[in-house]
């Protein structure tokens, strides 16, 4: 096999890795700010939620980057079109994204209920809509974008297909049942236990959504087409299911940190079943095969590639050691009552 194939495939791999642990870390953010005007009763358990996230928000950014980062460097065209194609969304993405940091860190500056209300307002916002936007998003990248040698044929209505829409809506409560699973572990008293009660009502939904989805997949994408040429792939598909229904029986038997580390592999196993389908596309072309991005027709030079797996090798490691120390430095559970004698937040 050609060296250069076998570094595409690996930075393919090394890409999809990324934007899975991405999805895995942030989305419980997503999922407590979602959840945070409606979930606490008072502001103790509004800046106790805050605080389960505060010092590991901005560490897990760095995901985000990386994963864009990865995308310049390994297939520079592919980055090129789809910040091309997809600028606006992408740009209501960052602002949202923008707004829910800034929020989380303004909030506990000042005391004026109006203040709060607003950073409130910010938090939710900006955490509903990058899970909405990042589930359009790869919605219709699993589609395929209407491209060809003229371009892309489409605009920021044309994302808003019912299948898109519905790859948005399951990326919000697969986000908001790991949101308040991780609520759930990293609190106490009444406000755990309806953050665990919560997860497991909006599991149901979940389970209803995650099922049409795939339906639909079937019938929008070619993403199974992968799976029937190689029928041992669906190990994958089929393992996010059972982690899917371990995350109900879990939380049933009030075994919530177990709970949530099924949401984990959950998260994880839905993004590799979807990256797995594309392969060896990064973005389809639904109007012409031949204008398809792929591992091959966009990625960068052996040499460039080569420096890259070096780089990765040494640095990966680090990050995933330093992300490790930070959850285990921060691993203690937050009281809401005690919240009262903190500042910030």
């Amino acid at each position: 096999m050609d060296t250069l194939y076998i570094l595409q495939m690996t930075w393919f791999v090394l890409w999809s890795v990324l934007w899975s642990v991405y999805f895995m870390l942030d989305g419980f953010v997503f999922g407590m700010g979602m959840l945070h005007p409606f979930l606490a009763k008072d502001e103790n358990e509004k800046r106790a939620m805050i605080a389960t996230v505060g010092p590991v928000w901005n560490g897990n950014e760095v995901w985000l980057v990386t994963a864009g980062g990865a995308t310049f460097a390994a297939f520079p065209t592919t980055y090129a079109l789809m910040f091309s194609y997809l600028y606006t969304a992408l740009l209501l993405l960052l602002f949202a994204i923008i707004i829910r940091g800034v929020s989380i860190e303004f909030r506990g500056k000042a005391d004026g209920p109006g203040w709060k209300r607003m950073w409130d307002a910010g938090i939710f916002l900006g955490s509903l809509l990058p899970a909405l936007l990042f589930g359009v998003a790869f919605g219709n990248i699993f589609q395929g974008l209407p491209m060809d040698a003229a371009g892309y044929h489409g605009g920021l209505l044309t994302l808003l297909n019912p299948y898109g829409l519905l790859t948005g809506v399951l990326f919000v409560f697969l986000f908001m049942v790991h949101g308040a699973l991780y609520v759930s572990v990293k609190t106490t008293g009444d406000l755990s236990e309806r953050a665990a009660a919560f997860a497991g009502r909006a599991w149901l939904v979940l389970l209803a959504v995650a099922a049409l989805f795939l339906v639909q997949t079937a019938f929008a994408t070619a993403l199974f087409g992968n799976y029937l040429k190689v029928p041992a792939l669906f190990v994958v598909p089929l393992l996010a299911v059972a982690c899917l229904v371990l995350v109900k029986v879990l939380t049933l038997k009030n075994s919530l940190l177990g709970a949530f580390a099924a949401s984990c592999a959950t998260v994880v196993l839905v993004s590799a079943t979807g990256v797995i389908g594309l392969f060896p596309n990064l973005i389809p072309s639904s109007l012409d095969a031949a204008y398809s991005m792929t591992i091959t027709n966009s990625s960068s030079s052996r040499i460039t590639l080569s420096i890259m797996t070096v780089v990765a090798l040494v640095f990966v490691p680090i990050v995933i050691a330093y992300k490790i120390w930070v959850y285990r430095l921060f691993s203690a559970r937050i009281s809401p009552e005690g919240m009262a004698e903190e500042k910030g937040y």
